[in-house]
Parts: C-alpha cells; structure tokens; sequence
C-alpha cells in the first residue's frame, strides 16, 4: 500500500516542476490538452469541459484516498502537459502506472521522459518494485519515451477496456 501523505508532493526536475493537478490551479490547462484532437487521439479523444472537469475531480479524490495520481507538468512558459504515477485506470490494488500527456506545443521536447523518470525515481523512493506503462498500439512517440526510460515490452494487453502496448521496469528486488 502507498503511503497517503496530507499534501501530495511537489516534484522537482531539471526543467520541469511537477505539481498534484488540482481543478483551482490547472483546469486551465487540462481544458485545453484535453479540446485538441492531436492531443487526444490515442486517448478517449476530444473530451467536454465537463468531462475535463469530472477527470480532475476524479484525480483529486485519488490522490486522498490512494496517494497517487495526475500532477500537472510545469517549466518556464507554463503547464506543458501532466504526467501520472497511479494505479491502472485508478482502481486501488491494480498495478502502478506512469503515463502522460503533452500540450501539442511540448511534442518532441523531451518533457514525457523527463517526467518519466522523475516519476519512476519517486515510486521508487515509495518502495513500489514495478510500474507498467500502457500505450495505444498505433502511439509510436509514446512507445518510444517508454523503452528510453528502460521499460521493457510485455505484450497486447487490455487496459482501459482496449487493447494496449504494455511496457514494465522492474525498481528494485521484490523481497
């Protein structure tokens, strides 16, 4: 089980603050990752202000009641994207995840592995052994930021109700 800490942490990288997402500090910039068809498309697609709002509510409540879930990613020129370390489609007692999602203006950047391997050494210092990563089949960029955080290929699984590309790294020896 996660430690459930009062106030979920601040995350610091090289370039990139990563911030617990909160509907007060970034619905901003969720609303508008979430209203871009190129951001979208190997997610559930474009989603509603209110589904974008339902999404950080349902975040919210995570992060008191499992101790992880989405932070908002933020360097110089605002939020660039969000990043998750949480349990599969939030179901307590499912395996630990991390994913993300970039503002189209962060493509290519770098910011996904940065965030990644931010959130990896952070489950590590959790004591989590091993964390998954799920990507749409077609989502080659995605694939590509899971195998330079060393994540290895595990197969076609279904997670979030649709067949994913399933990656795994092992954060240390289980005891």
């Amino acid at each position: 089980m996660i430690a459930k800490t009062p106030v979920p942490p601040i995350l610091k990288s090289a370039r990139l603050t990563l911030e617990p997402l909160s509907h007060r500090a970034h619905y901003g910039g969720m609303r508008r990752m979430a209203a871009d068809p190129e951001v979208m498309r190997f997610l559930r697609g474009v989603e509603t202000p209110l589904q974008t709002r339902q999404f950080i509510e349902r975040t919210e409540a995570r992060w008191r009641s499992q101790g992880l879930s989405w932070w908002a990613l933020i360097a110089d020129d605002g939020m660039v994207g969000a990043a998750a370390l949480q349990h599969i489609a939030g179901v307590e007692d499912a395996p630990i995840e991390v994913g993300w999602r970039l503002a189209r203006a962060a493509f290519g950047q770098g910011f996904a592995t940065e965030a990644g391997q931010t959130l990896l050494a952070h489950a590590r210092s959790l004591g989590i052994e091993q964390v998954l990563a799920v990507t749409d089949p077609g989502n080659s960029a995605s694939e590509r930021v899971m195998q330079r955080l060393g994540m290895h290929l595990l197969g076609l699984q279904i997670h979030y109700d649709r067949p994913c590309l399933t990656y795994a790294i092992t954060l240390m020896d289980a005891t």
